[in-house]
């Protein structure tokens, strides 16, 4: 008999408050919460995709209702936390908001929740996406949210706090998730190689994890992908090939130039980046980051920083390099000439770094105006005997 192949995703689920990564403050004030039995009746975790809001809620839901709990060091292979994890635990119910999203649905949820937990000491309902619900939704939810039963725990996940109504965010005790760290990614993908016997370079790792964008769900995905591609033999090479990347080298190279303003050096460099088939918008975000580091090198300096290589640059050019391409972003990425845009926005945000504000050169004028001998005649003036 066949066994079902499982993604990293799925088989490398955090499952307990300690396999998360990049969460501790959530982790450590829920743990707190657990110890010192101040349990809220309702949660609300937001974050970017892949950040770990469900299985955070999973995870919280085994550590209220794992035998002998609540407890914040649960035992995984507790025969009610492995339900949980299966998602067979009757006590735990998770809905989808984008599926479920009508007010008969939550009327259905509404009734469910007077009836008493079967095994655990909670009935625990986790809303994903709860931004989906409809308004009609939500206001057949709050007064159930409110005051629910004191066997009832809710517990919500979105990824768009924005179209939660504000008399359900006041109801429920708010968790941001933030984005992970490149270095954390790495470091987890890295873990996860060992395991699964598969050799890959650091270089690698780390354009899977500037990929992900600070999701760990998708950096695994973007793993399993590559492993498939590849074999047990991961490189930086087929990562770059696969998704379109460019080097760090080469962003390194394209930044240079743009600080230097070398115009003809960078459309080289795009030139060759096109021909490779590499993502331009791609590189656009990947140089921006480049140049925000360079810029904060620039203020931790106290104003000037030689971070992208040639003559130090200013803080207001750095800005201002920066602006210029932030500006071109949507050109880039919806337009019909992608090459030629990115070319187009490159050049302009060079001119605008080396632009001067008119604000800025009436400071300088007036200090040297300041700095100047009182007595020094005017050109073409002579001095008085």
């Amino acid at each position: 008999m066949s066994i079902t192949y499982q993604v990293i995703a799925r088989k490398w689920r955090p499952q307990t408050f300690d396999d998360l990564v990049g969460q501790d403050h959530v982790v450590r004030t829920l743990k707190n919460a657990i110890t010192r039995n101040r349990i809220a009746h309702a949660y609300l975790f937001v974050g970017p995709r892949g950040t770990g809001k469900t299985s955070m809620a999973r995870i919280f839901a085994k550590a209220l209702n794992c035998s002998g709990g609540p407890k914040a060091d649960f035992d995984p292979e507790d025969p009610v936390c492995k339900s949980i994890a299966e998602g067979s635990c009757l006590d735990v119910i998770e809905i989808d908001g984008a599926s479920n999203n009508g007010v008969e649905q939550v009327r259905e949820l509404r009734d469910t929740v007077r009836y008493a937990p079967a095994q655990g000491r909670f009935k625990i309902f986790i809303i994903d996406e709860v931004h989906m619900l409809s308004a009609a939704a939500f206001n057949a939810l709050l007064k159930t949210l409110e005051e629910p039963p004191a066997h009832v725990k809710f517990v919500f996940a979105t990824t768009d706090v924005q179209k939660v109504l504000p008399t359900i965010i006041s109801r429920c005790q708010r968790f941001d998730l933030k984005p992970i760290s490149v270095e954390l990614i790495v470091e987890r993908l890295k873990k996860i190689g060992a395991a699964e016997k598969i050799t890959v370079s650091d270089a690698a790792l780390a354009s899977i994890a500037r990929m992900a964008d600070g999701g760990m769900r998708d950096a695994q995905s973007i793993f399993d992908q590559m492993i498939s591609f590849c074999g047990t033999d991961v490189s930086e090479a087929d990562v770059l090939d696969v998704y379109g990347l460019v080097a760090t080298e080469k962003i390194v190279e394209l930044a240079g130039a743009l600080a230097a303003g070398d115009h003809k050096k960078i459309v080289g460099i795009v030139d060759e980046c096109d021909e490779n088939g590499r993502d331009l918008f791609r590189l656009l975000v990947d140089l921006q980051g480049f140049i925000r580091a360079s810029l904060l090198d620039a203020i931790a300096k106290g104003g000037q920083s030689a971070a992208l290589g040639g003559a130090p640059m200013t803080t207001e050019q750095l800005t201002r390099l920066l602006d210029g391409l932030r500006e071109g972003e949507s050109a880039v990425k919806h337009g019909l000439a992608e090459k030629i845009n990115f070319e187009v926005t490159l050049l302009k945000a060079v001119e605008a770094s080396r632009a001067r504000a008119i604000d800025s050169l009436i400071k300088e004028l007036a200090v040297l105006a300041e700095q100047a001998p009182a007595d020094e005649p005017a050109q073409g003036e002579k001095k008085k005997d």
